[in-house]
């Protein structure tokens, strides 16, 4: 018991995202064990994780900064609009593109989101708008990009090739007698952890880290400590646009189309998760093992609640508002002693 108050105290949010998940799953195996436990049902949570996931590392970053990225769904769907029209201009009159062609449009894809965040961070450093009116600017004239080349329906009949080898699973199963064969690991799944593990080498095995923590704790004191601000500003949100962007390749493979409304969502789901996580909005605090667990817990989260065909889905961002008021409200009392106490 004493070593369970030790780590409870020792990073409270860690706990409580522990706490809730072993929760959430002795519930499921409880009430529908078969339908939740299942050898596919989890590839299929793995390969979604990666849409919002790589949109909440890119928020993760610049909410340590002090800052807020609300542009990663403009991003994501306007990278992902124009990379399916280049690739339905490359195929030949056999409607071929060489696999090779896929690493080079993901990287094209990385660099367009760069771009895009580069501008947040110009805008936030240079320009000095708040963080929330810049992000949500960008967010707004990108979809509106959007929309305009597409005039409104999503771009469809791209390349199978590129969703074929960004859906593919690795490491076969035969999960029955029947002999069926089911993959284990999608692909989209790699990727989000080789971000994953990329980010957090950055962020604890580098100076960048460090500063970017300075930055968040007080940006005055971090200037007056001789660092370049505004040219940290400007790589961290250019990171969040190249992490968006690829989030938007994700879904350009999951749903083998793109559009300008896809994935609205996943605004308030990524802002949800690094929350929930120990992210503090003020900045200057926060680990990307707590958003880890974060992104984890909700994915089960709704991947549970769509179990139960008797709850509409119409709820589920019901709910994950409801959430994200209650972790503030929490933190609220829990950041200060006094209040605690009380």
């Amino acid at each position: 018991m004493n070593a369970l108050l030790k780590f409870y105290r020792r990073d409270r949010h860690i706990s409580r995202l522990v706490i809730m998940l072993a929760g959430w799953l002795i519930f499921m195996a409880i009430t529908c064990f078969d339908k939740f436990f299942s050898i596919r049902n989890f590839p299929t949570i793995a390969s979604v994780i990666p849409e919002y996931g790589l949109m909440s590392l890119g928020a993760m970053v610049c909410m340590i900064t002090g800052g807020i990225d609300l542009s990663g769904v403009g991003i994501a769907n306007l990278t992902s609009i124009t990379m399916a029209l280049f690739m339905k201009s490359l195929p030949d009159e056999t409607g071929y593109v060489t696999p090779w062609m896929v690493p080079l449009v993901l990287l094209m894809a990385i660099l367009c989101g760069l771009c895009a965040g580069a501008v947040n961070g110009t805008l936030i450093s240079k320009v000095k708008i708040p963080p929330i009116l810049a992000t949500l600017g960008i967010n707004q004239l990108l979809t509106g990009i959007a929309m305009v080349i597409t005039n409104g329906p999503a771009v469809q009949n791209i390349p199978p090739v590129y969703s074929s080898m960004i859906n593919n699973k690795l490491l076969k199963v035969v999960p029955g007698k029947r002999g069926t064969v089911s993959g284990l690991i999608p692909v989209q799944l790699l990727i989000f952890v080789a971000v994953v593990l990329l980010i957090w080498f950055l962020m604890a095995r580098t100076s960048y880290g460090k500063k970017l923590y300075m930055i968040g704790t007080n940006e005055n004191v971090a200037r007056y400590s001789g660092l370049k601000v505004d040219r940290m500003l400007i790589k961290t949100y250019a990171m969040s646009g190249a992490c968006a962007a690829l989030g938007g390749m994700i879904m350009l493979a999951n749903y083998s189309s793109a559009r300008a409304d896809y994935g609205s969502q996943y605004t308030l789901q990524c802002i949800l998760i690094v929350v929930l996580g120990g992210v503090s909005p003020t900045g200057g605090r926060g680990k990307i093992s707590g958003v880890m667990l974060a992104i984890v817990l909700l994915s089960l989260l709704e991947a549970g609640i769509n179990r139960f065909p008797q709850i509409s889905s119409y709820y589920i961002t019901m709910i994950w508002g409801a959430v994200l008021l209650l972790v503030m409200v929490l933190n609220y009392f829990a950041e200060n002693p006094i209040r605690k106490r009380r």
